[in-house]
């Protein structure tokens, strides 16, 4: 073999490899290496392992993705998220995705939370904040006397409803978010209504709670709420049988099953007693839904000062103007419940 040959040779040779290296760059960089769609949760100061053992069971191949990562330096820039991976993209894809934070929103989803607790609980399961950061958030004193809410109050706060927040949003980033959801709901309109009624907007939510865990008929609640403010501007106490379970509950723990509201029970030691207190309790007792806040806010006008649950109609109730047609409706009801063999 002459030397031209050799060189011609050498030359080939070179070529096909460095095709053939360059091939195999190119498919490890653009050829499809995802298998299905889905969602990968990339955590606050994960590592390059840490967000392999993520997107492992997304990839048909790890090692190119890998290779393709660290050539790209995305373990320098990893961002935290919630991240849609679409079937059939190659590795440059998924970095590029990863690197540039382009993650999905979420929905975040509560209602009728009865604690403050159970809320911090709630939301934790649907962002990456733990339920411990959240409730700590919310109960941190500053923020509280900033704002002019008590560890009680603050529950009113939170306006159930979905909002879209991203997954990786800090306990504090939700709280204040929240903050500002709250003052965007408290419209012109609400102010003013509850202005015109005479009522704060923490007694508004209190008595808005009241009217919530006494009916979860919607359509009802415009009327209870009526009631009570023809109650509350009258100035006769509310005499409202959630706030006395509510302060059981407080005193005997919130395992204690009340079925049934006693006599004796209307005497409990409790500023929450609205058959011993006038005017709205001092907090809200539970966490009321937007229809219960405008049923306080837009009742509906009535005469009605006394009401009783029916037993002609199961969950609703019957109303009365005058105290001996709703004793005669209570005496009916208690019959009934005593021939169930409701005691308690």
């Amino acid at each position: 073999m002459n030397k031209k040959r050799l060189i011609l040779l050498i030359v080939s040779l070179l070529l096909i490899t460095g095709g053939v290296l360059a091939y195999s760059i190119y498919n490890k960089i653009y050829k499809p290496n995802t298998t299905r769609d889905g969602f990968v949760y990339i955590k606050t100061n994960s590592s390059l392992r840490d967000v392999e053992n993520e997107i492992r069971p997304f990839l048909k191949r790890v090692k190119p993705f890998l290779w393709v990562a660290k050539r790209k330096k995305y373990q320098h820039a990893i961002k935290p998220g919630k991240y849609k991976i679409t079937k059939g993209i190659s590795n440059n894809d998924v970095i590029n995705l990863l690197r540039t934070g382009q993650q999905t929103p979420i929905k975040v989803v509560f209602n009728n939370q009865h604690s403050i607790g159970k809320l911090a609980g709630r939301i934790a399961v649907q962002i990456e904040a733990d339920s411990i950061s959240i409730l700590n958030a919310m109960l941190d004193n500053s923020f509280l006397n900033k704002n002019t809410f008590s560890e009680k109050s603050v529950l009113g706060m939170y306006v159930p409803n979905s909002y879209e927040f991203y997954w990786n949003t800090s306990a504090e980033q939700f709280r204040d978010r929240m903050l500002k959801e709250y003052h965007r709901f408290w419209s012109e309109k609400r102010t003013n209504s509850a202005r015109q009624l005479k009522l704060t907007r923490t007694q508004v939510i209190a008595l808005a709670s009241v009217v919530q865990k006494e009916t979860a008929k919607v359509s009802e609640r415009p009327i209870v709420a009526g009631l009570y403010l023809n109650r509350f501007k009258r100035g006769w106490p509310l005499q409202a049988d959630p706030t006395i379970i509510y302060a059981l509950k407080e005193k005997y723990g919130q395992d204690f099953v009340v079925k049934r509201v006693l006599n004796k029970d209307l005497k409990i030691d409790s500023p929450y007693n609205t058959y011993i207190h006038k005017g709205v309790p001092p907090t809200l007792i539970a966490m009321p839904d937007i229809s219960s806040i405008d049923a306080v806010l837009f009742s509906k006008k009535h005469n009605y000062l006394y009401m009783c649950a029916s037993i002609d109609k199961i969950g609703y109730h019957e109303f009365a103007n005058s105290l001996r047609q709703h004793n005669r409706n209570a005496k009916k009801y208690q019959r009934w419940i005593s021939n169930k063999g409701i005691q308690r």
